[in-house]
């Protein structure tokens, strides 16, 4: 279900990405004071250290000093938008996690991720193809739903 809904933000910011020609800009250029697109994610943890570890050994993530990650968004294959998507409340496309959140992260080839996450004991949950793609989902150890996107090449 959180697949179905992801993917159809995606779907609708691509489709708006491929005809941003249509867009209006100003003669004198675009103006200043906009939202360019997410620059990070944060949330809190009972064991930071503990969690960054697992995600730079369990997910491949490149840990920084600082305790956080870079990811480029420039990766060959990543898909061209980010998506910030409000649920209602009531929403269960985070079950069984209990967290307030998500995070989906983009993969190059999510049977080898899958396989390699298998290995190191992550139980992985993988969803049906969908047209945007292929999709999986796992928990970290501070039960946040991780879902795992391969994007469909076009």
């Amino acid at each position: 279900m959180a697949a179905a809904l992801v993917v159809s933000v995606i779907a609708m910011l691509c489709q708006r990405v491929a005809s941003a020609a249509d867009v209006a800009v100003p003669k004198d250029g675009p103006s200043a004071g906009h939202v360019t697109g997410v620059g990070g994610v944060f949330f809190k943890s009972k064991d930071p250290k503990a969690l960054a570890a697992w995600y730079r050994d369990v997910m491949g993530i490149k840990i920084e000093n600082w305790g956080g990650a870079t990811l480029p968004t420039d990766a060959p294959g990543h898909p061209p938008v980010v998506v910030w998507s409000p649920y209602p409340d009531t929403a269960e496309s985070m079950a069984p996690s209990s967290r307030d959140f998500s995070v989906n992260f983009a993969v190059d080839d999510l049977d080898t991720f899958s396989a390699r996450l298998a290995a190191k004991g992550v139980d992985v949950h993988r969803e049906p193809p969908d047209p945007n793609g292929t999709f999986a989902w796992i928990l970290d150890p501070d039960g946040t739903k991780i879902e795992l996107w391969q994007p469909t090449r076009r």
